[in-house]
């Protein structure tokens, strides 16, 4: 069986409908309550006190305008009011689902990305917990994590490495021990990094207890080499396919995000060229592949700085070519994944829905 994980996303409070797709809840927007956004400090005056209160007892009661503005920190209102907006939204669209695909397709995205993400989170572990087809490997479940956590990615002995961003830059400024890391730090006090663990068949189970912990880090990192060069001598090598690409597992997360959100089967394989005269069809799973393969398709002078940044390409096939548009019916789309100067990787899941070229709008 699956292990439970990511419980800070709520979704055990979530339900289903007849689609499969996730109902919020009372308990679910309840809990939305105890994020640090929402939560109640000692700073919080009267008026906030009775507005946490009153939504913790009745998630779903309206809130007047007066009430909102009675609270007296600035940064209070503007959270409350993306919160009830974000609430109300969810509840008219019916699921998570519904709602995440009106908001991009809508072209005016004014949520915050950090609840986008944790919505974003809560479909994911929906459509890996197992129900309905193969259970996923703890590969797969941190590769999903790339669709909604920023990776800063680097290469150490030949390996293509991906780690949590926000885990890795608090680790550089406080070598892991939080507040107190940081005061140490800035005392000049030496202190040992926590170590960072590369992903691996043999420590699969410690993330997997990792991420079932309401607090857990994301202290895991995903090997994302796709083929591994092995030296025979004599000037002689060959390639292996990584057989825990973190490559592959993403690509099996990207066909389940595919089929659950668009009703439609894909084969999804990573590769490392595009040599395909009929190339016809591309996309970008972030912002800088996207620039990057138009300039490729447009045969557009590429650097090549430019072009080591591209992680990989992948293949992305329908199983149905009724499922395509009929201009480019049985022709492959062509994906890429990339990283900004500065090594860090912002996957924009939502490229993945919009752009295919769907035979019928979903």
């Amino acid at each position: 069986m699956t292990p439970d994980f990511w419980p800070a996303c709520g979704y055990a409070r979530l339900d289903r409908n007849a689609e499969g797709w996730l109902v919020p809840t009372p308990a679910y927007l309840a809990a939305w309550l105890a994020r640090p956004e929402l939560a109640l400090v000692p700073e919080s005056c009267r008026a906030e006190i009775r507005l946490h209160e009153a939504l913790q007892r009745d998630p779903l009661r309206p809130v007047p305008a007066a009430e909102l503005a009675a609270l007296k920190d600035a940064d209070a209102r503007e959270n409350y009011t993306h919160f009830l907006t974000l609430r109300d939204a969810l509840l008219q669209a019916g699921t998570l689902e519904g709602w995440l695909l009106g908001l991009w397709r809508s072209g005016h995205v004014h949520v915050p990305p950090l609840f986008i993400d944790l919505v974003v989170q809560a479909v994911l572990r929906g459509l890996l917990d197992g129900s309905g087809e193969a259970e996923p490997s703890a590969f797969e479940a941190r590769a999903a994590e790339m669709l909604f956590r920023t990776q800063r990615l680097s290469t150490h002995e030949g390996r293509l490495l991906a780690g949590d961003k926000e885990t890795l830059d608090l680790q550089r400024e406080t070598h892991g021990f939080g507040d107190l890391g940081r005061l140490l730090a800035q005392a000049a006090q030496p202190l040992k990094a926590v170590q960072m663990q590369v992903l691996q068949a043999d420590n699969a189970a410690a993330y997997w207890a990792e991420a079932a912990r309401p607090g857990g880090r994301h202290s895991f990192l995903l090997d994302l080499t796709h083929e591994i060069r092995q030296e025979l001598g004599h000037g002689l090598a060959f390639h292996l396919t990584h057989a825990h690409s973190g490559l592959k597992a993403l690509s099996g997360v990207l066909e389940r995000w595919v089929r659950h959100l668009l009703g439609v089967d894909v084969r999804i394989t990573p590769q490392q060229k595009i040599d395909d005269p009929q190339w016809r069809w591309h996309l970008g799973l972030d912002a800088e592949a996207s620039k990057l393969l138009d300039d490729l398709y447009e045969d557009r002078p590429v650097d090549d700085e430019r072009l080591a940044r591209l992680v990989s390409l992948f293949r992305l096939e329908f199983s149905d070519r009724r499922d395509m548009r009929a201009d480019v019916a049985g022709k492959p789309v062509y994906l890429g994944l990339m990283r900004n100067a500065e090594g860090v990787l912002r996957c924009k899941p939502q490229n993945l829905l919009l752009n295919l070229p769907l035979a019928r709008p979903v």
